[in-house]
């Protein structure tokens, strides 16, 4: 290929999509590869994890969604270390998105992210001995790391019993691109925003 626009997400799906959250757009790679893996090579840099494919953080986060709050509620003990195997739950979960809603899987799961992207959460400040909650603004880049943490987090939920990994996921990307409720991404967002709202 000639133009590396023309680069295709295994040479399926485009990656022409604009973030419509501008303060999102710098820190969401959407830059074309036809395999998203970049072997670490970005993790010992400062903010690395922005040069990092979102499909890939998309991944990562899918071999270790690790637990919620300090229990081990949900585990990956399914897809622990194993990329390929998360690569094929990303393509599964992507098929069913573009089976159902008919538009490219990518933009869905870039919607999705910035629709479930808090922007507010709470912090403790200790003065005088005494600790209190504060509310501080989230930088982007902890904004879409929670976005994409929640929405693992809300599909291995969904997948434990129910359905297997990749509907489940697909479900929750979907779910969370339509800004509905029963999405968990949403539902922790609106958690944390309101607890902000509290706490100012």
């Amino acid at each position: 290929m000639n133009n590396i626009d023309e680069l295709k997400f295994l040479g399926r799906w485009k990656y022409e999509i604009d973030v419509e959250d501008e303060t999102l757009r710098r820190v969401m790679n959407l830059r074309p590869y036809i395999l998203p893996r970049t072997a670490g090579r970005f993790q010992k840099k400062k903010f690395g994890r922005i040069n990092i494919p979102i499909i890939e953080r998309l991944i990562g986060k899918l071999m270790t969604p690790g637990h919620l709050g300090k229990k081990h509620k949900f585990t990956s003990y399914r897809a622990t270390g194993k990329y390929y195997k998360n690569l094929l739950i990303v393509v599964k979960a992507f098929e069913i998105i573009e089976k159902e809603l008919k538009e490219n899987p990518i933009r869905v799961l870039t919607k999705a992210i910035e629709n479930a992207a808090p922007r507010e959460e709470i912090t403790t400040i200790e003065m005088g001995g005494a600790r209190y909650p504060k509310a501080v603004d989230i930088s982007p880049l902890r904004r879409v790391d929670l976005a994409i943490r929640h929405i693992v987090i809300g599909a291995y939920h969904k997948s434990r019993n129910k359905s297997d990994m990749a509907s489940a996921l697909a479900k929750e990307i979907i779910l969370a691109y339509k800004n509905s409720v029963e999405s968990f991404a949403i539902q922790k967002k609106l958690e944390l925003e309101k607890l902000a709202s509290s706490s100012r």
